[in-house]
C-alpha cells in the first residue's frame, strides 16, 4: 500500500531543513573534491555548484515529502549531484561512487539510467529532452492502463525539474502542443526560475511568456515567488512597499545585491523605497544578516511554501510549477552571474563548511551537517518515496511465433513491412497485443495504414470515424479508443524518438512490456538525432523504420533523399541497423527484432559472431519504396537466414578463379545482379556479397579485432569468414544508394582492393534510374569499375612481367 507522507509538524520541518543542509552540502563538497582535492587530468572536472544550490530545496521538499513510489522524475542535468547527494543518504549510493564524481567508474556528471547505480528514472543531459520525454511517458503510462492486460497499478506523477534557461529547448514547445492533443495528465514541470544561464542572466518578464504559453495549452500554472519570511514581512508597516520593490527589481539588480549581501540590500531599500512609511522600522528591525536571509527566501527555497503548493494539487491536469530560486543559493556564489560553471575556491569552501557546520574530517558522513542525526534517521525511515525500495520493474519476453513470409513476387520492402504488420494484426497472441505504433504524421505513406486500420487508434476516450459515420468512402478506417494500438503524433520528428524512448521503457518503468514501432521518412532521421540518441543513451527498446530510403523517393528530389543515414545506424550505439534488399530478408530480420528488443542479458561476446547480442537493444530498418523482384519466395536455407541477422550472405559464392566480388547493401540488388551476370560472361566468376546490416558487420569486426589485441587470437567475425574465402589477389567493388563509406572499409577487413560506389551529394528530381546513372551506381557504373579494375591487374602483371 503507498505510504502518506508525515504531517508538516514542526518536527518534520525540522528534519527537512536538516536534509536540505546535508544534501546541499553534500553535493558542494562532491564537486570540490572532484575539482580541488582529487587527482584530475589536464582539464577542469567541473561540477555546476550554482546549479546545483538552486535546487536543493525543492528536490528536498519532492524526494523527501511530496513523491511516491509510483512517481517518475527526470532531474535537471546539471543538479545530478543533489540527486546523488540524496540517494547516497537513502543508502543507495556509496561513498566511493562519489568520491570518484566526474572520474571513470564513479557517480555520473549527469544522471543516468545506464552508467549509475542509484535509482535513475529518466537519464538527462542534453537539456529539454529529459523534460519532454516525462510527457510522453504519461501518455504511455494512460495507454498501459487502458489495455486488458495491464496489471492494476496506481498512476503515478512524471515530474521535471526544469532549468530556466532549458526553455529555450524548441523540443518543448513541440512536446506542449503533442500533450494539449493527447489530453496530457499526471505531468508536473517544476521550473528552478534562477534566471540565470551559463552566459548571463535571462531577460525581464520571461515569467509572464511562460504562464502565457503553458496557460494555452491548458496546463495549471502555480508561481511560487515568495517565501514564507517574505509573506510575514508583507503584512508589516512597510511590507507592500517591500513587495512592490522586489516585483519591480531587475534579474540582473537582484542577483547582484544577491551576492553582495546584507549590507548591500540595506542600502539599496534604503535609497529606493526608505522614505515609504514603515520601511525604516522594517529594516531597522533586521541584522545585515537577517535583512539578507529575507531577500533570498524566495518561493523556491522555501520547504514551507514548496509543500503547501505542491500538495495544493487536487487533479490530474499537466502543472508547471514555476519556482523563484536563486543561483548558488546558500553558498559563496550566490548571484554571482559568472557562477554557472564557478567553482569555490578553497577559502570559500573552509567558509561554507563552517557555516554549514560540518567537522574537519567528516566531509563524507552521511550524516556530517545534521547535529543531530537520529530524528533525522528515523524520519527518513518514514520517506514514501524511498519506502518500496528500488522502482525498477522488470516484465517478462513475449513469444515469439518466428518470420512472417510473404508471397509476393515483386514488391518494396517499405510495402513489405506493411503487410507483415498486417498480418501480425489478425493475429489474437500476446505479442501482437502488445505492438504499439508510431510515425510524425506519415502513417498512411509509410505502410502503417493496414496495421491501424485493424488495430486503431489510441485515445483514453472512444471518438468517432466521421468520415465512416457519413458514409464517406475511404480506404483509412480509423476510430480513436482505449484499445487503439497506434498513437497519431504531429510532424515532429524530436516526439516521435521521444515517444518510442518512453514506450521502450515501459517495462522498466511501468511493468508492463511494449513492443514500440515507429516510422519516419528516412532523411528526416536526423531531425531526430538528439532524441534519438538519447533514448539509446536510456537502453529503450524499440523499432524505428526510415523509408523511404537513398534517392529512391526520386521525384521528389533531394530534400526526401537520404544519404548518411547509413552511418547514423552504423554509429549510433543501442541500435543494430539493417537495410533488407529482399521481403524474406525482412521477414527474417523482423522475426529475430521482436526477441532482440526484449532481451537483457550479459554483456558477453558471441564467440562467432564477436557482438553483444544477448545485452539487446533496438532495431532500424532502412527500407524502400522500390518494388524489386525477388530472387526468392522463402529460403529455407539455415545459413542464409543467419547470414541475414549476422549482417551478410553470399548470394554467388565465390571460387578460387574469382577476381571480382560484388557487394551492396539495399534495393542496389538488381543492378549489381545485372553487372554480376553480364561480367561473368567474360571474367568468369563474379562472387556477390549481400549485405543486410553493414553496422553488424562492422561491429563484429571491430570488437574481433579488439580480442585478438587482448590475447582472444581464435576471434575471428563474420565478415572475415566470408571475405576469407576470396581470393587476396580479387578485387572488391561496394555498391548501396547511400554514402560509399557505408561499405567502402570492406576492403580493410583482409586487404582486398576495393572501389567504393554510392551518393554523397545531394539529388534531384528524376526517375530513379537517372539518378542511379548520375551517381554512379547503376548497373554500367558497376560494370564500368570492375573493367576499370580488371584492366588495372592486367597492366600491374604486364609490368611484373616486364621487371
Amino acid at each position: 500500500m503507498t505510504m502518506t507522507a508525515p504531517a508538516i509538524t514542526p518536527a518534520t520541518l525540522a528534519c527537512l531543513k536538516d536534509l536540505e543542509r546535508q544534501v546541499l552540502w553534500h553535493a558542494c563538497w562532491m564537486i570540490h573534491n572532484a575539482n580541488h582535492l582529487r587527482a584530475k587530468g589536464e582539464v577542469k572536472v567541473g561540477g555546476h555548484q550554482a546549479s546545483s544550490a538552486s535546487l536543493a530545496s525543492i528536490m528536498t521538499a519532492l524526494y523527501f515529502h511530496v513523491l511516491r513510489p509510483e512517481d517518475r522524475v527526470a532531474v535537471k542535468p546539471h543538479a545530478s549531484p543533489v540527486f546523488h547527494g540524496i540517494q547516497y543518504l537513502m543508502g543507495n549510493q556509496t561513498r566511493e561512487k562519489l568520491e570518484n564524481f566526474r572520474g571513470f567508474g564513479g557517480a555520473q556528471s549527469y544522471p543516468s539510467r545506464t552508467k549509475d547505480i542509484d535509482d535513475v528514472d529518466f537519464s538527462t543531459g542534453s537539456v529539454g529532452l529529459g523534460v519532454a520525454i516525462t510527457a510522453f511517458a504519461s501518455i504511455v503510462q494512460d495507454y498501459i492502463a487502458a489495455k486488458p492486460w495491464s496489471k492494476t497499478r496506481p498512476g503515478g506523477r512524471m515530474v521535471a525539474l526544469v532549468g530556466d534557461a532549458e526553455l529555450d529547448e524548441g523540443n518543448i514547445y513541440e512536446c506542449l502542443q503533442e500533450g494539449w492533443k493527447h489530453d496530457l495528465r499526471n505531468t508536473w514541470w517544476v521550473i528552478d526560475y534562477n534566471r540565470q544561464s551559463l552566459d548571463g542572466v535571462v531577460r525581464e518578464g520571461l515569467w509572464q511568456r511562460i504562464e502565457g504559453i503553458f496557460t494555452a495549452f491548458g496546463w495549471d500554472v502555480k508561481v511560487m515567488k515568495y517565501g514564507v519570511l517574505q509573506e510575514a514581512a508583507f503584512q508589516e508597516p512597510g511590507g507592500d512597499a517591500l513587495r512592490g520593490w522586489i516585483d519591480r527589481c531587475p534579474n540582473q539588480l537582484y542577483s547582484a545585491l544577491t551576492f553582495q549581501g546584507g549590507s548591500a540590500w540595506r542600502k539599496r531599500l534604503t535609497d529606493e523605497i526608505g522614505a515609504e512609511p514603515g520601511v525604516a522600522d522594517l529594516l531597522g528591525a533586521r541584522s545585515d544578516e537577517q535583512l539578507s536571509d529575507l531577500m533570498n527566501n524566495l518561493g523556491g527555497h522555501c520547504l514551507e511554501t514548496l509543500i503547501r503548493t505542491f500538495e495544493s494539487i487536487d487533479h490530474d491536469r499537466p502543472t508547471v510549477f514555476l519556482a523563484y530560486t536563486i543561483k548558488g543559493w546558500g553558498t559563496p556564489l550566490a548571484g554571482h552571474k559568472d557562477n554557472h560553471a564557478g567553482l569555490m575556491t578553497k577559502a570559500q569552501m573552509e567558509a561554507f563548511q563552517n557555516r554549514i557546520g560540518v567537522k574537519e574530517g567528516k566531509e563524507w558522513e552521511i550524516f556530517g551537517a545534521i547535529p543531530a542525526p537520529e530524528p533525522v534517521r528515523r524520519f527518513l525511515a518514514t520517506v514514501p518515496f524511498f519506502a518500496e525500495g528500488r522502482r525498477r520493474f522488470k516484465a517478462p519476453a513475449l513469444p515469439s511465433s518466428g518470420p512472417v513470409f510473404l508471397e509476393d513476387r515483386e514488391l518494396s520492402t517499405q510495402a513489405g513491412f506493411g503487410k507483415i504488420l498486417d498480418a501480425l494484426a489478425q493475429r489474437d497472441d500476446a505479442l501482437s497485443a502488445r505492438i504499439v505504433t508510431t510515425a510524425p504524421d506519415v502513417t498512411v505513406s509509410t505502410n502503417l495504414g493496414p496495421w491501424v486500420n485493424r488495430r486503431g487508434l489510441f485515445a483514453r476516450e472512444q471518438l468517432a470515424d466521421t468520415f465512416r459515420d457519413e458514409r464517406v468512402p475511404s480506404a483509412q478506417k480509423w476510430e480513436f479508443g482505449p484499445t487503439g494500438q497506434h498513437i497519431e503524433l504531429g510532424i515532429a520528428e524530436m516526439n516521435l524518438f521521444l515517444l518510442l524512448g518512453a514506450a521502450g521503457l515501459s517495462h522498466s518503468l511501468f511493468g508492463e512490456r511494449l513492443l514500440p514501432i515507429g516510422t519516419v521518412y528516412d532523411p528526416f532521421v536526423a531531425r531526430g538525432l538528439d532524441a534519438l540518441n538519447y533514448a539509446c543513451y536510456q537502453d529503450a527498446r524499440f523499432m524505428i523504420v526510415g523509408t523511404p530510403s537513398g534517392v529512391t523517393l526520386a521525384p521528389e528530389g533531394g530534400a526526401h533523399q537520404s544519404i548518411g543515414s547509413q552511418l547514423i545506424g552504423m554509429s549510433q550505439d543501442g541500435l543494430a541497423s539493417f537495410e533488407p534488399a529482399f521481403l524474406d530478408e525482412l521477414s527474417v530480420i523482423m522475426g529475430w527484432a521482436f526477441d532482440y528488443m526484449q532481451r537483457d542479458g550479459e554483456a558477453k561476446h558471441d564467440e562467432r559472431t564477436w557482438l553483444r547480442d544477448e545485452t539487446g537493444g533496438s532495431v532500424y530498418l532502412r527500407l524502400t519504396t522500390r518494388p524489386l523482384e525477388q530472387v526468392a519466395i522463402r529460403r529455407e536455407d539455415p545459413v542464409f537466414r543467419q547470414g541475414v541477422i549476422d549482417g551478410a550472405y553470399w548470394l554467388r559464392q565465390p571460387s578460387a578463379r574469382t577476381r571480382i566480388v560484388l557487394a551492396y547493401q539495399g534495393c542496389v540488388a538488381p543492378e549489381v545482379l545485372m553487372a554480376a551476370g553480364q561480367l561473368a560472361e567474360a571474367h568468369g566468376d563474379i562472387a556477390v556479397l549481400a549485405v543486410t546490416s553493414a553496422d553488424r558487420l562492422n561491429a563484429g569486426w571491430t570488437a574481433a579485432q579488439r580480442a585478438r589485441r587482448h590475447g582472444h587470437a581464435s576471434a575471428f567475425s563474420h565478415v572475415e569468414t566470408l571475405l576469407a574465402a576470396v581470393s587476396r589477389t580479387a578485387n572488391l567493388i561496394t555498391v548501396t544508394d547511400g554514402h560509399p563509406a557505408t561499405l567502402g572499409w570492406l576492403g580493410s577487413v583482409h586487404g582486398h582492393r576495393t572501389v567504393s560506389l554510392g551518393v554523397e551529394h545531394f539529388g534531384q528530381t528524376g526517375t530513379i534510374a537517372d539518378l542511379y546513372a548520375h551517381f554512379g551506381i547503376d548497373t554500367h557504373a558497376i560494370m564500368e569499375a570492375a573493367e576499370s579494375l580488371m584492366r588495372g591487374d592486367a597492366a600491374m602483371q604486364m609490368r611484373m612481367g616486364a621487371a
